[in-house]
Order: C-alpha cells, then structure tokens, then sequence
C-alpha cells in the first residue's frame, strides 16, 4: 500500500497514538474543596459535548466521578511554561505506582506550581484558570470504562463525556462582528503532539517535561495490540 508521499507504509508498532490534539488543563475540586489543576490532551469535541480519556487512577477522574463536574481551560500556546511546570506532578497522595514508576511526585498547590490563577465558575463549584483564554464549565455526563476485552489494560482506562454548561472567552480571541464566534486566525491553541508542544506553526514551542520520558514506559510489559 502506497501513502500520500508516494513511498510504500511500513507497519509500525508505536507505544502510544497521540497523534496531536488541544491540551486540555482540567480543573476539578478536591474533597477537601481545594482546587486540583492537571494538563491532558485526549479530548475531542461534539456540539456542545466533550469525552476526556483519562487514567482510571487519576486525581482528576476520581474527582470528576465523585463531584460530577470540571472546568475545561484551554492554555494559548504562550502559556506553554506554566503547563509544563505541571508535567509530572498528582494530586494523588500516595503516588500510584504507574506514575510514580514515570518520575510523578504529589502536590497539593497545582495553581501555586504552574504560576496560574484559580478563578471562580459560575455553573460548577471547579476552577477556571484565568490566563487560558478559553475556559468551558462542565458536568459530568456519562463514565465508560475503556478496555473491558483487554486484561492488561482492564481497570485502568476511562472515558468521561461531559457536557458544557458554560463558555468563556478571552475579547481578543473573538471574531469581529460576531458576538459568539471564535476566530481561528487570532486563536493559537498549545498543541500536545507525542508528548511535545507545539502550536499552529511547524516548529517545536520548547522542551517537554513529558517528552524526557520514554515512550515505551506507556506500553504495560508484554502487550500486544489484538487483531
């Protein structure tokens, strides 16, 4: 088989498939009702309906599930050195082994770590993050757990749709003449992409905190995709 390029696809086996979506910084509230604040990039979008793919052993997901709602922020890719400051950091205390196998530590402050602002929602008790120029209040609509027919993964997998119940944005993303309408000539979304940042240009941003851990620490040991 032939590709776009010209040259025969080879078959590869890659360890993970982020093949390079908005990131997302959720902010949920922790039992105590501080603010828990975690970069993640599988999110996808319909209408006004969003499913966030998340580890089962999350900080986040555990809140989203028992609170039932979230704040979606959307970093600018100016913000790119505010979202890498929270590579590797979980509020979960203790650490899960997975991720502390990756180099995780916990901390409490996420907003105090990456330097952003915590500010109130209006539909949800979770933060927005006053910096992202895009920031969608969100309650939780329906919980999947993923990969139910592979006992490696089984567990360990979620997918949470939610719905949006309310949407803010900066002045200076908007198109003129149109109240509601974001401009995509003004809006320069941080691109996650094999765990680097990129925005709309072809350069990479910087270096990647996430980046610096191998890609074959995300395949658990002896797994194979099935056929």
């Amino acid at each position: 088989m032939h590709g776009t390029f010209g040259s025969p696809t080879i078959q590869i086996d890659p360890a993970i498939l982020y093949f390079g979506t908005p990131v997302v910084l959720i902010g949920s509230s922790n039992e105590d009702g501080s603010h828990n604040l975690a970069p993640m990039s599988s999110a996808w979008w319909v209408g006004w309906r969003c499913v966030l793919g998340l580890a089962r052993n999350s900080k986040t997901t555990e809140n989203m599930i028992r609170s039932g709602e979230c704040v979606l922020n959307l970093p600018s890719a100016d913000l790119v050195a505010a979202v890498d400051r929270l590579a590797r950091t979980t509020g979960s205390d203790p650490v899960p082994p997975s991720k502390a196998y990756r180099g995780y530590r916990h901390e409490k402050d996420k907003f105090g770590v990456s330097g952003l602002t915590a500010v109130s929602a209006e539909t949800v008790g979770a933060p927005r993050v006053a910096e992202c120029p895009v920031q969608m209040e969100a309650k939780v609509a329906h919980v999947h757990e993923m990969a139910q027919d592979d006992p490696m993964f089984r567990g360990h997998l979620t997918a949470i749709e939610v719905r949006i119940t309310r949407v803010h944005a900066h002045p200076d993303i908007m198109m003129e003449g149109a109240s509601n309408r974001i401009d995509p000539d003004k809006w320069r979304p941080l691109i996650l992409s094999f765990q680097e940042f990129y925005g709309l240009t072809p350069q990479r941003l910087q270096r990647s905190e996430l980046g610096q851990i191998p890609e074959v620490m995300y395949r658990p040991p002896g797994w194979r995709p099935a056929l």
